[in-house]
């Protein structure tokens, strides 16, 4: 098998939930375009219980053999490793995300209640990852464009530049969207402002990627429901983790939130720097 550079590395949380599968799958793929190692982590966290007994490492073993498997599937030349460590599933990811260019969950895991859309591990990454995290349902992504939500933020730059880049990995148009609330706007100014703004935020990595195909879109409406409908026939929908109006301290906007929870594609959040 052929292992990713030096310093390339997509790691993939597992769980054995259905989700995971395709959350091993993606992280594999994403691991073959960058040319990347991928590493397969199950947290294992003990009960706080002084009669506590280790688990079987059987089944634990047969998890992480069958992701590791999972993974050469869908990218047989990449270097895949795993292993189960001690702690809550929010403290590992997080601290492999430290050395990490990507981390990859499954949208819900083990344990979640029938109905919920998004599980509470995936949602305190998308806060306090160090990395890109991309969520991952279990629908494929298509072949649609890539979609950005550009806001003009410094915090939103990375954003886009990581945008820019997975357009660029997976051959696709990059579809740049801003939601424009009219209602909200400064007085005296109209759309021409906010696509003045889109294009501002695109303008210097459209130069960096002359190869990626771009398009601008100003949508007129509620940031929200605007973003979660460019989703439909995305084929991955990247998002700031905190954008313009934020509070001090928020880690996890209410829009990228409510992105993460009810996009029809999978969801990539980026921090930017505060």
């Amino acid at each position: 098998m052929a292992g990713g550079p030096v310093g390339k590395l997509v790691v993939a949380g597992v769980d054995g939930s259905s989700s995971c599968r395709a959350a091993v799958e993606a992280a594999a793929l994403e691991a073959r375009r960058r040319g990347a190692g991928l590493r397969v982590v199950h947290a294992f966290g003990p009960p706080t219980r002084p009669m506590y007994a280790p688990p079987d490492p059987g089944p634990l073993e047969e998890l992480m053999r069958e992701a590791a498997d999972h993974a050469h599937e869908a990218a047989p030349d990449i270097e895949v490793t795993h292993e189960v460590v001690t702690g809550g599933a929010v403290e590992v990811l997080t601290a492999e995300s430290r050395a990490a260019d990507l981390l990859v969950v499954g949208a819900r895991g083990v344990g979640g209640f029938v109905g919920m859309l998004l599980g509470s591990t995936a949602v305190s990454l998308a806060a306090h990852a160090l990395c890109p995290v991309l969520v991952v349902r279990g629908e494929p992504g298509g072949d649609g464009p890539v979609v950005v939500a550009a806001d003009g933020s410094p915090r939103g730059e990375r954003a886009v530049e990581f945008a820019f880049a997975e357009a660029a990995l997976r051959g696709a148009e990059l579809l740049a969207v801003h939601a424009w609330q009219p209602d909200y706007a400064p007085a005296g100014t109209g759309v021409e402002a906010a696509e003045r703004l889109l294009a501002l935020s695109v303008a210097g990595f459209a130069e960096r990627y002359p190869d990626v195909v771009v398009r601008q879109q100003v949508l007129s409406g509620e940031p929200r429901e605007t973003l979660i409908e460019s989703s439909r026939n995305a084929q991955l929908m990247v998002v700031g983790a905190r954008g313009r109006g934020g509070f001090a301290g928020l880690l996890l906007g209410s829009v990228s939130q409510a992105v993460l929870h009810h996009a029809h594609c999978p969801v990539a959040v980026v921090r930017g720097t505060d």
